[in-house]
């Protein structure tokens, strides 16, 4: 069983100020606004208590983005779990109003909501990406935990634009035993890039 948001409100793990740690806005200081629930659950995942919709509070959307303004950041990245799961259209519609450039992370296993200024897609292999988002995407981000992985990763990159950012990132506890396939893979494909993710190094949220 899992609660939907109402139009106004959603079910939020947390909230905060931070740096983008991964891909091409790495750096770049942001408020990020993680939502509850996931509907895919990688083996991997970083932050499984996420998942549940119903561990959540529902915070409203005048109090989210008030905390955003407030935090005198330029970018909220929308994250999760699977921010997909919910309807996005209210809060960044209400995030825009306010001048706040609105980014989303997702796998793009839900439908198309909301407007946004930045799509960072990064499907798994657990729960097939929908076709819609491959046109969306700015950036395309694939965490590598093998070698087929990589294979997989130019699946993808086929159906996005020429204009699509694309990285590899090798999975946190595997980063020692995948970078250098990684990194050779880079050197025979140059279109794509490396991210790592620096928040987890330098020890930010």
């Amino acid at each position: 069983m899992t609660s939907m948001p109402t139009l106004n409100s959603y079910p939020i793990m947390e909230r905060f100020p931070t740096l983008q740690g991964e891909g091409v806005w790495t750096g770049h200081a942001s408020w990020f606004i993680r939502l509850g629930g996931c509907d895919v659950g990688c083996a991997f995942c970083d932050v499984k208590e996420s998942w549940s919709v119903d561990a959540h509070p529902h915070i409203n959307v005048d109090t989210l983005v008030q905390e955003a303004v407030e935090s005198g950041l330029p970018r909220v990245i929308v994250t999760g779990g699977e921010p997909t799961m919910h309807d996005l259209g209210p809060l960044t519609k209400a995030l825009r109003s306010k001048g706040l450039a609105t980014h989303i992370e997702t796998s793009g296993t839900g439908p198309v909501s909301g407007q946004w200024d930045w799509v960072t897609l990064s499907p798994k292999k657990i729960k097939a990406c929908r076709d819609e988002w491959y046109q969306k995407a700015d950036e395309l981000k694939i965490v590598v935990v093998n070698s087929h992985d990589l294979i997989w990763a130019e699946e993808h990159a086929e159906k996005l634009s020429s204009s699509t950012a694309l990285y590899l990132q090798p999975e946190w506890n595997r980063r020692e035993r995948m970078m250098k396939k990684v990194l050779a893979h880079i050197q025979e494909h140059p279109q794509w890039r490396l991210s790592v993710q620096v928040h987890k190094f330098i020890g930010l949220p």
